[in-house]
């Protein structure tokens, strides 16, 4: 079998040099090896960043109309070819085609709100603050930036940063995932055919020393991390200490509170839609359900009957709902938890190594189907560790406030859910919850692209959220000017209509 060969995007074109170090590249459905990954050096990086820097020269001092002209027509070009950035993730990744496609929907949501530059990034004005003098403020671009993005969302997740980035005149070097890297690549040949200039959006491939030279190159001025929170304090701490402005997103541990008013068949649906959605590899997947009782075991029951009803196969089989892990490491290392919740004392309702899984060829995929463990407590690994797989836990609790205060004691504070008709309950809940977003009747409340999104505690390092108003602050910074003129100026006459340019 021919495998694809991925290499480095770099000033407009491919690298075309020889790789030292290259990875393998899998379909999660087969378990085969479809393609390798050239990993970038440190020369490479620096020949990237170095192509950043350059392009940044020209690119800071494009009018914000000729920057909004090249994002329409990235977005325009993204919008019609979606489903080969689909097709592209779902062989990578191993998410179900539908999946993809919502994820490209949602990166797209992005794009379209940096099309707004030049209303995100107005300063302010202020006449005559002293005699014939005036102040105002403007937002400049830093610089080259580097975005290091996870393997679970290729496309969307280095979408909630470059598209402003790019829009405020930066320059942009992204790192994503070693595991499905050519989503990355199809992305910035867009970015070229709408016209972006060479060396504005470059892509680097590799693992942990190719971050490391990212992290510590003195000309990349801000860092944008998703992933594991371990890596996001590592990100933060060494980005930092190089004087970099750093947005380190982390893990997760969500919970969805449901409390006995609630409608059991949609709080059902959706503990089964948000956590095993793209095989529980989402930052944002409920991964668990504290139900208030008397509730429990009737929910639990209803879960499932839904999950006994879900087809597991892959991705590309428009009646797969659920496709397989990204990697056998990473799905060995779910696995495992498995025996781990049990040895702990936790009740295995449905053992997902049991489901049974379509395709001729999915012997040797990398498949895990839904699990679910009842009777979970805190201290149990089930619980307290971030599987990133397709496993949830129940846990049972008495009362809304003994639930609260369980969420509240979770180190991370990324994502949560309420489940209730009433509404006095969830007003308390949203003032009181210490998590950055939050659900009312909604599992999974990624805040649209006008809104930020992020987590607290350990699931975020740095002042800033990612996209919305955050984003465009971050790719930002400000300055103030205070001027005054002694002299009228005159120009000459132009009957023309003004334009842009």
């Amino acid at each position: 079998m021919t495998t694809k060969h991925i290499t480095h995007w770099i000033a407009g074109q491919q690298w075309n040099g020889t790789a030292e170090r290259r990875g393998d590249v899998y379909d999660p459905a087969t378990g085969a090896v479809t393609g390798q990954v050239d990993f970038a050096a440190n020369h490479v990086v620096d020949q990237a960043v170095s192509a950043a820097l350059e392009a940044f020269q020209e690119w800071r001092h494009a009018s914000v109309a000729k920057r909004t002209g090249v994002l329409f027509a990235f977005r325009e070009l993204l919008n019609s070819r979606r489903e080969e950035l689909a097709a592209i993730i779902v062989s990578e990744h191993g998410k179900v085609h539908s999946d993809a496609l919502g994820e490209i929907a949602r990166g797209l949501e992005v794009v379209e709100y940096a099309c707004g530059i030049p209303q995100l990034s107005k300063g302010g004005f202020t006449e005559q603050a002293s005699t014939g003098i005036d102040v105002y403020s403007i937002r400049q671009p830093l610089g080259p930036v580097a975005i290091i993005s996870p393997f679970n969302f290729p496309a969307m997740v280095p979408m909630w940063f470059f598209p402003l980035a790019i829009a405020a005149g930066n320059t942009v070097v992204v790192k994503p995932s070693e595991k499905d890297p050519s989503a990355a690549n199809f992305l910035a040949g867009l970015w070229k055919e709408a016209g972006l200039p060479d060396g504005v959006f470059n892509v680097v491939h590799g693992d942990k020393p190719t971050v490391d030279r990212l992290l510590e190159h003195p000309d990349i001025k801000a860092v944008s991390f998703v992933g594991s929170t371990p890596i996001a304090r590592y990100v933060y701490e060494t980005g930092t200490r190089y004087g970099k402005r750093v947005q380190a997103l982390g893990g997760a541990k969500n919970h969805m509170l449901v409390l006995p008013d609630a409608d059991l068949d949609l709080a059902a649906d959706a503990a089964v839609n948000a956590g095993f959605g793209a095989a529980g590899e989402r930052c944002m997947a409920i991964s668990v359900l504290v139900a208030v009782d008397p509730v429990g075991d009737e929910l639990v029951e209803r879960i499932k009957e839904r999950i006994a009803g879900l087809t597991v196969g892959p991705g590309c089989d428009p009646g797969s709902a659920m496709g397989p892990l990204v990697t056998g490491v990473h799905r060995d290392k779910v696995t495992s938890y498995l025996d781990a919740g049990v040895a702990d004392g936790a009740e295995l309702s449905v053992d997902g190594r049991k489901h049974p899984v379509t395709g001729p060829d999915s012997e040797g995929g990398f498949w895990l189907g839904p699990t679910v463990f009842d009777h979970v407590k805190p201290g149990m690994s089930v619980y307290d560790d971030e599987i990133f797989g397709p496993v949830l836990s129940v846990v049972r609790v008495t009362s809304y406030d003994e639930g609260l205060a369980l969420i509240n004691a979770n180190p991370y504070g990324n994502g949560t859910a309420l489940f209730t008709n009433d509404g006095g309950a969830a007003r308390r809940f949203q003032n009181e919850v210490e998590v950055g977003m939050v659900g009312i009747n909604v599992p999974i409340p990624v805040p649209v692209a006008y809104y930020s999104f992020g987590g607290w505690k350990a699931s975020l390092f740095g002042d800033t959220h990612a996209y919305g108003e955050d984003g465009v602050r971050f790719f930002t910074r400000g300055k103030a000017v205070t001027q005054r003129w002694l002299d009228p100026s005159h120009g000459g006459i132009n009957l023309g209509f003004p334009t842009n340019d």
